[in-house]
């Protein structure tokens, strides 16, 4: 069974707009308005069609007889000074995010409250991870320390097999913070009011009218009518509090596969520390994913620093690895890259890694020849994963072949990634062979015209050719290489016929379906080229046209 804690923030908002103000405060000269006065009257207002009224208030704005949903001119009369601010509920549920993934120094599972719990507070699932902090009363009272010494805010905590019970016992329970025994929620929930179910309004507001209390009230009763008078919400919220049904949470963060947290005596800020540590944390992950017979190919950097800010780094890398070194270097990379080292605040108080995709990578031969082409591959993997953190995860791409012979349709730009990472064998040819396929080192993106070009026989290899104002004299030339247009493909007529004029051909259509001669050449100042004739003479065209396609080394 879970374990789930609780945290409510009581006056969320207006506590983060005096945190807010204090932060500006510090980092400016002067306040750009007047400054809210905390022992005053002071609420948050909303804009609504009878115009603005209380969204939040602080505890002299109660104690002045103010209540949320009150019409903001009804209160100015009551509280001779009041202090108006308007509410900012996109802020709010930002700075909230970020405290819950600082709590993930708690437990990898944290999870914002859903929209009828309130958006002042989240849920930890601790099971499994109090034992760390020495059990979950240890826990709970470190949380509570931290929030209130770091953030300013008292907080109200419960621990629970449930998130509902644990959301009732940390709204309306007495004990503060409240840890709840496993299979004793309907006892202890009992005497709360029918509130602590996390229902709408208007439904607690008719069970009151109806008798019913307190959540006692309605455990013996029969179901049958709640079900035909209420909403389908009411008797899942007792049975999720009860835990007869499961009530799935949503992480803030996707939660990792594996995952290893270091706390530190002292704070630390140097890069080079924050990768010592981070290779022993990987040392700690290594054996897991041996025992496993896995590999990372996802990992993410969590840094907590002492002000409660979380600075997260996510690395990707191209096969399943368990190396350290490499992922300590990968790590130093990243650091610098993003300068993470340089915001570092007072420092970082604790550190974690976590495995957020792992693969299969089971024990392979290290001695044969197979093994070699492995190591091969995994340096190739190595040096894609570090040009990947200095340049950008998309700025890495490979080749990928295409089933096509045309020299501009043979290859695609592609993700590099473990599939189809593979380093062959080298191939033993002959000079022959290797000449035969040769390919320029650059293919221009697109054929360029060759002006002024003159050939002994029509069908003959060039002898002179101007190519972007320049005029070359041809001392040798090898081919032609014949490449014949990909019969398999439509032809231009049929897109002519489509269109409704048979008559009418594109230009770049009638060429495309002409035959290439292509030819390597080389000037007399030593440039070499890929040239190619455009279409036979005779056959296919009476003015056959070239075209250079690229140049060689």
């Amino acid at each position: 069974m879970s374990r789930i804690v609780s945290v409510w923030l009581p006056r969320w908002p207006i506590l983060r707009a005096l945190a807010a103000q204090a932060k500006q405060t510090k980092e400016a000269k002067q306040p750009t308005e007047q400054l809210i006065a905390p022992d005053r009257p002071f609420v948050l207002a909303v804009a609504s069609a009878g115009g603005p009224r209380i969204a939040a208030l602080n505890e002299a704005a109660e104690a002045a007889g103010l209540s949320i949903g009150e019409p903001l001119a009804d209160a100015r009369a009551k509280a001779g000074f009041l202090q108006v601010r308007a509410a900012d509920a996109d802020d709010d549920d930002a700075a909230l995010r970020r405290l819950t993934l600082w709590a993930t120094r708690y437990t990898p599972a944290a999870s914002s409250y859903d929209e009828a719990s309130g958006a002042d507070g989240f849920f930890l699932d601790v099971e499994g991870s109090s034992h760390l902090f020495g059990g979950e009363e240890k826990l709970v009272a470190d949380l509570a320390a931290r929030l209130k010494n770091n953030f300013g805010l008292p907080a109200r905590l419960a621990v629970a097999a449930t998130a509902g019970a644990a959301w009732a016992a940390s709204r309306f329970h007495a004990k503060n913070p409240c840890i709840l025994p496993p299979q004793r929620h309907a006892e202890i929930l009992a005497p709360l009011p029918v509130e602590a179910l996390r229902l709408a309004p208007e439904i607690s507001t008719t069970l009151r009218r109806l008798g019913f209390k307190t959540v006692g009230a309605l455990l013996d009763k029969p179901r049958a009518p709640f079900a035909a008078r209420f909403s389908a919400s009411l008797l899942r919220r007792l049975d999720q509090a009860l835990g007869r049904i499961d009530e799935p949470l949503i992480p803030v963060a996707p939660p990792p596969v594996y995952h290893s947290l270091r706390y530190l005596l002292e704070p630390i800020v140097a890069q080079e520390a924050v990768v010592a540590l981070s290779s022993r944390l990987m040392q700690t992950l290594t054996h897991v994913l041996a025992r496993d017979d896995v590999g990372a190919r996802g990992l993410k950097l969590s840094l907590y620093r002492v002000d409660g800010a979380v600075k997260t780094l996510d690395i990707a890398l191209t096969l399943p690895t368990r190396s350290v070194a490499h992922v300590a270097r990968l790590i130093a990379l990243k650091l610098e890259a993003a300068a993470a080292t340089d915001d570092a605040g007072f420092g970082f108080e604790a550190i974690g890694l976590a495995v957020t995709r792992a693969e299969p990578m089971p024990a392979r031969q290290t001695e044969l020849t197979a093994a070699g082409l492995a190591d091969r591959t995994e340096h190739c993997a190595a040096l894609v994963d570090k040009l990947q953190q200095r340049l950008g995860p998309h700025s890495v791409r490979r080749f990928e072949p295409v089933a096509s012979h045309i020299p501009e349709r043979a290859e695609v730009l592609a993700a590099v990634n473990g599939a189809t990472l593979q380093v062959p064998a080298p191939e033993r040819t002959s000079i022959a062979a290797a000449a035969s396929r040769a390919r320029p080192l650059l293919l221009l993106p697109h054929a360029e015209p060759a002006e002024e070009v003159m050939a002994l026989v029509p069908e003959g290899p060039p002898r002179r050719f101007r190519w972007r104002g320049v005029t070359y004299e041809i001392e040798h030339a090898e081919g032609p290489e014949r490449i014949a247009a990909e019969w398999w493909r439509t032809p231009p007529s049929a897109h002519s016929r489509a269109s409704g004029n048979p008559d009418h051909l594109c230009e770049d259509e009638k060429r495309q379906a002409l035959t290439r001669d292509y030819y390597l050449v080389e000037g007399s100042g030593g440039h070499r080229f890929w040239l190619f004739r455009q279409g036979l003479y005779g056959r296919e065209t009476a003015d056959a046209r070239w075209f250079v396609h690229g140049l060689f080394a």
